[in-house]
């Protein structure tokens, strides 16, 4: 190896490897002192440039954990996982799993889940436009459902938890939810599913039914919405009981909150 080709190694080493002292103690051998000053500056900013990254991407998570904690966890995945992309806005996917593998992190399961939810909802920002096609609703009242394809928005995505991930959302972002609420959903240990979708340039999130979580599921794999309906449970898990769920409701809020942009026929 040329010792262009070491001096490069290095330098990548001091940028990303870890622990970072190791790394710029093997720059300093093919580097001056002053060079290596300047590396541990850029370093640095790295740090600096993770943490906002993964605050933009995570501000739930980022309260869980606390402002010396998430840090910490920002510069361990920059090291860990470090950015292939020129947009650092697009780096970071891999803390949900990060976060669940992490031992440090044992005592609280429920976040690496909360990093999901909140990954689903940034990457909704960035989803390929849609328009409604409100015209296409009329296909519901005249043609079999057997034929029929449902569009949904852009950045649509379920998500099924062992924990209450909506409720501890909405209760630490939006405030629509009940710190006390999340509490005590997550004492038991309740089980959530949610859904992500954006409406114009807002995503959005809110918690489901069993039931919808296994509608949108099919529907997302670009089942029919006959196809959808025949595979949906005959009875509805605990997480839904007490609660009525009908498919004319389901379609009517779908259309009225963005989640439902249109319809179209199947033509076999």
């Amino acid at each position: 190896m040329s010792h262009l080709a070491t001096q490069q190694q290095a330098l990548l080493a001091a940028l990303f490897d870890w622990p970072p002292d190791d790394a710029i103690n093997n720059l300093a051998a093919y580097a001056y002192t002053a060079s290596a000053r300047g590396i541990k500056a850029y370093q640095t900013n790295g740090h600096e440039l993770a943490i906002r990254a993964l605050n933009a991407a995570y501000p739930v998570l980022a309260q869980l954990l606390g402002e010396e904690s998430f840090a910490s966890l920002a510069r361990a995945l920059w090291h860990a996982q470090p950015p292939i992309r020129g947009d650092v806005g697009q780096w970071g996917d891999g803390l949900a799993d990060w976060v669940r593998s992490s031992s440090q992190l044992q005592d609280h399961p429920y976040l690496g889940d909360v990093a999901a939810l909140e990954w689903a909802l940034h990457s909704a920002t960035t989803a390929p436009d849609a328009t409604v096609d409100a015209p296409s609703f009329a296909l519901l009242a005249t043609h079999d459902p057997a034929d029929l394809l449902l569009q949904l928005a852009p950045g649509c995505k379920t998500l099924l938890s062992c924990w209450p991930v909506a409720s501890i959302y909405a209760a630490h972002s939006t405030h629509d939810g009940s710190f006390d609420t999340a509490r005590a959903r997550l004492q038991a240990g309740t089980h959530e599913c949610a859904v992500v979708w954006r409406t114009g340039l807002i995503p959005s999130v809110r918690q489901t039914s069993a039931l919808e979580h296994a509608l949108l599921n099919a529907l997302l794999t670009n089942n029919t919405l006959g196809a959808a309906l025949d595979a949906l449970p005959l009875s509805a898990t605990p997480a839904d009981e007490g609660t009525e769920w009908d498919i004319t409701n389901w379609l009517t809020q779908a259309v009225q909150s963005g989640l439902l942009l249109g319809v179209q026929r199947l033509i076999r």
